[in-house]
């Protein structure tokens, strides 16, 4: 090969979706994130890069109290000090996460122990983190008492005295609370469509001619307010969430 056939850069991901090892590249793609999991695609010109230099790639300055944690395969994080090798080559690991903090917080998430850079977590990073399916849930679980259903809207103080551990298990049956035209409403799902609230608001058979609109706020799902229109949805809160629905007959 020579220098001209190298290619501009080679992605982690690709690699390990593809069960391969690195090609030569001028450049390695892993995925970084900065103060939480928002990952990015970063290039660092080594195949085994110093802590110091992946943070260099993303435009930190090591020097300003950054923690850098490698996410293992297994889902477990790895601290990566700021003058230590790391084998792209060898270790599995595709993302890298930084925090800007002079402490780091332990948890464990089913049993794997993680270190986060922040005094808080919260419950969509959880939720990333598990890769849980659609009827499972986080729970912190409470010694001596009822385990706490975490929702991913829900912040996690990591400053309480020990390690939060927190488990996935299947999420219990519970209903919702939204509220149409000033009205409270029980719902079954975390999901509510436009057909489902129209006949929350307007019970019963409806002329053809009659036409809805709605609009909602306070929802779990971005953006968390605004208008909802015929065959859509939107997340809803366990409570709070309020829609105004109103019709119109075309003449």
């Amino acid at each position: 090969m020579t220098l001209d056939d190298i290619p501009d850069h080679d992605d982690l991901s690709d690699a390990l979706r593809e069960d391969r090892p690195l090609h030569k590249a001028r450049a390695y793609r892993i995925r970084f994130a900065l103060d939480g999991l928002k990952f990015r695609k970063l290039e660092v010109p080594d195949p085994v890069p110093l802590g110091r230099q992946i943070l260099a790639a993303a435009g930190c300055n090591p020097d300003d109290n950054f923690s850098l944690f490698a996410i293992l395969a297994s889902g477990d994080f790895e601290d990566i000090r700021l003058d230590e090798p790391f084998d792209l080559r060898a270790r599995g690991a595709e993302r890298f996460v930084a925090f800007q903090t002079d402490r780091d917080y332990k948890l464990t998430l089913d049993n794997r122990q993680i270190e986060w850079g922040k005094p808080a977590i919260a419950g969509a990073a959880l939720y990333k983190l598990a890769e849980v399916d659609d009827d499972e849930a986080v729970f912190l679980q409470k010694r001596g008492g009822t385990d706490q259903l975490v929702e991913p809207d829900d912040l996690m103080d990591l400053n309480e005295p020990g390690i939060e551990r927190f488990i996935t298990a299947p999420r219990p049956d519970a209903t919702c609370i939204i509220v149409v035209n000033s009205r409270p409403r029980e719902v079954e799902d975390r999901h509510v469509t436009f057909e489902e609230v129209v006949k929350l608001a307007f019970p019963g058979a409806h002329d053809p001619n009659v036409i809805f609109s709605m609009t909602f706020r306070h929802a779990a799902s971005k953006p968390h307010a605004g208008e909802l229109a015929a065959g859509g949805s939107v997340k809803i809160k366990k409570k709070g969430t309020v829609f105004n629905v109103t019709r119109t007959v075309q003449s």
